[in-house]
């Protein structure tokens, strides 16, 4: 099933400010919420489906690709649903934008004044990794699967990423009772004013650790070697970003990992050069053949296609071969090949070739007649790319 358009799940238009994204999610968060629809699957789905939407549509980076490239130039570096967002749980949305409600854990709980879920324990998301990921045009014209071994932070098999030796070795944090917070109350000349920090002594986790992994030392994380696999949709170009969600560097005592960049590098062609979505062919011919026509065949990223080339025809002249480019991500639009006319003045002649020249040479069909519609190689170019 298609996913639906972030814009529409959150009910505003794509000219809609950073403040009328945020109100918006934080009114469908609200009425989804898990704790308001307890057993409701779709409710916890359309919750789920506006936080996905609000992790794009808030981060200008993210949005500005999601507008120019729809939902594959966002997501299609993972493949399947979920794959920016979607496969989020309730944890990940609670930490990551727990900010907008104003309050700890749960959005809900903040408006409805329930306790802190996971009592307010700080989650914390592992770094970004960026990778760069060369293709052929032709990987780029069909889009292409690719499997690259990482070398990144990942999380402790020995623990589990808990960074405790065993399960007897972790206990409540002394300092914050486990709800990874501390208050304090400050007497002000307005009265007293509470005010609620991280704990110092457990960093929000609300646990201590009293005896630490062999391992990984503590930390829940080790360095090691992931495989992933990376599918990229038709279309993409050189310098585009796409992001994998939850597959960067894994984050200590069982945080949230990284997300993982891929930077698109085009490896050139041998005969083909890109402009936009459409390609173009230098094809040299010699003036006989350009004078008499002939067929002949010419690369494209699929293969080989023939072409004929009419008599007389002039150097600088532009073909067309009708969706033989590279396709737009996320479209059925298929740019086109441009084959350009280049036609070969012989360098070296022998005797018997320079005396047959000499006599075409005073012919009247030799000299040059350019008509008025013959168009530069300008104003060819530009209405070809127009």
């Amino acid at each position: 099933m298609s996913k639906r358009d972030f814009y529409d799940i959150l009910g505003v238009t794509k000219s809609a400010s950073a403040d009328e994204i945020k109100k918006a999610y934080r009114k469908l968060a609200i009425k989804y919420h898990p704790d308001k629809n307890p057993g409701d699957k779709a409710a916890e789905e359309k919750f789920k489906e506006a936080a996905e939407a609000y992790e794009i549509l808030s981060n200008p980076e993210k949005k500005q690709r999601y507008d120019q490239f729809g939902h594959a130039g966002m997501g299609g570096a993972g493949g399947g649903g979920g794959q920016y967002g979607g496969s989020m749980n309730m944890e990940d949305i609670f930490s990551q934008f727990g900010d907008i409600f104003g309050g700890g854990g749960s959005p809900f709980d903040s408006f409805f004044g329930g306790g802190q879920r996971g009592g307010g324990r700080r989650v914390v998301k592992g770094s970004n990794l960026r990778i760069k990921v060369k293709l052929t045009l032709e990987e780029i014209s069909n889009g292409t699967e690719k499997k690259i071994k990482v070398n990144k932070q990942i999380s402790c098999k020995s623990c589990n990423g808990t960074g405790a030796k065993d399960k007897s070795s972790v206990s409540t944090c002394g300092t914050c009772g486990g709800s990874g917070a501390v208050r304090k109350v400050t007497n002000t000349i307005l009265g007293q004013m509470q005010t609620t920090a991280t704990c110092p002594n457990c960093n929000g986790s609300g646990q201590q650790i009293t005896a630490k992994c062999n391992s990984c030392h503590g930390d829940g994380v080790v360095r090691g070697e992931e495989t992933i696999t990376i599918n990229i949709p038709a279309g993409v170009s050189d310098g585009m970003q796409l992001s994998m969600s939850g597959k960067g560097n894994a984050a200590p005592n069982g945080g949230i990992p990284g997300d993982l960049i891929i930077l698109i590098e085009e490896i050139p062609h041998e005969t083909l050069k890109r402009e936009g979505n459409n390609v173009v062919y230098d094809l040299h011919l010699n003036f006989v053949d350009a004078a008499l026509g002939m067929s002949v065949e010419v690369p494209t990223i699929d293969g080989k296609a023939k072409i004929k080339i009419e008599p007389g025809t002039q150097s600088g002249k532009l073909l067309r071969l009708k969706g033989k480019g590279i396709p737009e991500v996320n479209s059925y639009h298929r740019g086109d090949q441009i084959i350009h006319i280049n036609i070969w003045t012989p360098k070296a002649l022998n005797a018997e070739e320079r005396a047959i020249l000499e006599k075409l040479r005073d012919s009247s069909n030799f000299k040059p007649q350019p008509g008025k519609n013959d168009k530069s190689f300008f104003e060819r170019m530009k209405e070809y790319f127009e």
